[in-house]
């Protein structure tokens, strides 16, 4: 049996575009020939969410983005419909989340099943799951690092504006020529510091190590006296004196303990001053005698 050319070529279009449309529904992670479920949810909006992005369960891909709808009427603006292995149910309380797919701002959808799963009533095919928006990496980037950055940037910004004014204002100007003459006069003291050390400190330290010589010979001749002795003998001769003046029998005791003898001491002393006086008044009266003076002008 013979077949013409032109029904072989259209056999061999229809299998090639059934290839390609395999391949491309394979390429795109789509099964058709697992039967699938669709879910449906509503964003304000979709972050950089494509159709045919990726549906995750707890990290693991169940499915794909069918169809993302929009009408900028209503609110939320965006509905969107996905299909997910038909093998899953999903039980009451899971939600439709929007998250960051990869670090270039690719969004995707994460189910994420409630912690109390109700499997009686699982979701059924088309119901609309309630839905969130989980901030990426790009949108913490911009309410937070970003945020304090645009702080940081504004006081930087204040920081450079009050220099300014200082420099314009000449204080600036007067506090680095203080900080200049500050930084001068400690290169002086420093050299003066220098020259001492090297001048100065050696001729110190020559006579420091006299001084200490001289202290170490005191030090050795006071380890040499014989002080316990010394002490000894100017104990004993204490001993003695007090031994003297407390006796009554003898010469020191007498005189201290006797006093009739101090009396007469006294009395003695007294007539001996009397009669010293009485001497002088003689002589007086003698010197004024007329012609003892007219000799004592002659001579």
């Amino acid at each position: 049996m013979k077949y013409s050319r032109e029904l072989k070529v259209g056999v061999l279009a229809i299998v090639c575009l059934g290839i390609l449309y395999f391949g491309f529904n394979f390429l795109k992670g789509i099964n058709i020939f697992s039967p699938t479920k669709v879910y449906v949810g509503t964003f304000d909006r979709v972050n950089g969410l494509t159709a045919q992005a990726p549906v995750y369960i707890k990290g693991y891909k169940v499915g794909l983005v069918e169809s993302i709808q929009y009408d900028f009427k209503q609110s939320p603006a965006f509905t969107v419909a996905v299909s997910i292995d038909k093998a899953i149910e999903l039980p009451r309380g899971t939600e439709m989340a929007l998250v960051a797919d990869g670090l270039l701002g690719g969004g995707a959808i994460e189910l994420q099943l409630p912690a109390l799963m109700n499997r009686a009533m699982p979701y059924q095919d088309g119901d609309t799951l309630p839905t969130l928006i989980v901030p990426g990496l790009i949108d913490n980037l911009q309410t937070g690092l970003l945020a304090q950055l645009d702080s940081i940037l504004t006081e930087a910004n204040n920081l450079l504006a009050s220099l300014n004014n200082e420099m314009e204002q000449g204080s600036l100007h007067a506090t680095l020529q203080n900080v200049e003459r500050i930084t001068n006069d400690l290169t002086v003291s420093s050299k003066d510091i220098r020259k001492l050390t090297h001048n100065q400190l050696p001729a110190i330290m020559d006579k420091v190590d006299t001084t200490i010589v001289g202290l170490q010979d005191i030090v050795a001749d006071v380890q040499a006296a014989d002080i316990q002795s010394t002490i000894s003998t100017l104990d004993s001769t204490i001993h003695v004196l007090n031994t003297a003046l407390q006796s009554e029998n003898g010469t020191l005791g007498l005189l201290l303990n006797d006093t009739e003898l101090h009396d007469n001491l006294n009395t003695t002393l007294n007539n001996l001053n009397t009669a010293v006086m009485n001497v002088d008044t003689i002589i007086m009266s003698i010197k004024a005698r007329p012609f003892i003076q007219k000799k004592l002008s002659k001579k």
